[in-house]
């Protein structure tokens, strides 16, 4: 219970299926929480609350557009100092819209990548300088198994995620004397409320594609997933940087 007591762990995109995942598995091994999400979900505050009484440690919903670069980074900033630093850093925010690209506006197209990437850019600054005066510090980025370039209907998706593999590169080596490791995870095909909603009109089609071109046959599961951002974000890992993990059932 105690791996990362008195460690603050910052996750966005805390609400969705992923992001749940992670922050019981954080607070499970007694990590304060920053649960960041879109500033309109009822569900952010119970959230927090039930999490923080079920395990015992401090969590707290913060509500933000990430889409708005400059006023995300102002508010880690002032989240970092009220709480004297953030230790770990996860970056799951993300939009994903599946339709062919020259249906794409491309004011979608920078949407997708000013949340999906360049918030996290945003992010690092905020959390960096404390992470530095501690000289240790964690940030998980989050890739996609789409950057293998078998999938349809996500151009501006994957371009972001191909943007988040780049700033995850070259972070881990600016940032690596001051030793903060930053790793990105690529999961699969996650079951979550993402897959449902975007694939509503053909679930047991897709289901039955996602089978027959993985290696294993079986669905993945946020745990699975959770799993190792836990790992990448613990001492346990303390020698693994600039990497860009699969956890896809083999693709």
């Amino acid at each position: 219970m105690s791996d990362f007591a008195g460690r603050t762990v910052l996750i966005t995109g805390a609400l969705g299926t992923l992001g749940t995942a992670q922050a019981e598995a954080f607070a499970r091994l007694g990590a304060a929480l920053l649960l960041l999400d879109r500033p309109d979900d009822p569900r952010g505050a119970p959230r927090a609350a039930e999490i923080a009484e079920r395990h015992g440690v401090a969590a707290r919903y913060v509500g933000q557009d990430l889409g708005l670069l400059k006023e995300s980074e102002a508010l880690v900033r002032g989240l970092a100092d009220a709480v004297g630093g953030i230790d770990v850093l996860v970056s799951n925010a993300a939009l994903i819209i599946n339709k062919p690209f020259e249906d794409f506006s491309i004011e979608e197209y920078e949407d997708q990548l000013r949340v999906n990437s360049a918030a996290t850019f945003a992010l690092a600054r905020a959390v960096a300088p404390g992470m530095k005066r501690k000289r240790n510090g964690q940030i998980v980025n989050f890739c996609s198994v789409t950057l293998n370039g078998r999938w349809d209907g996500y151009v501006p998706y994957v371009a972001s995620k191909g943007a988040m593999l780049g700033l995850t590169k070259s972070l881990a080596r600016e940032l690596g004397p001051f030793n903060i490791r930053v790793n990105a995870v690529s999961p699969g095909a996650v079951v979550s409320e993402a897959e449902n909603r975007v694939f509503a009109d053909r679930l047991q089609q897709y289901n039955d594609w996602i089978l027959e071109n993985q290696c294993l046959k079986g669905r993945i599961k946020a745990d699975d997933v959770a799993d190792l951002v836990v790992f990448l974000a613990s001492e346990r890992s303390r020698m693994i940087t600039g990497q860009n993990i699969a956890v896809d059932g083999g693709w």
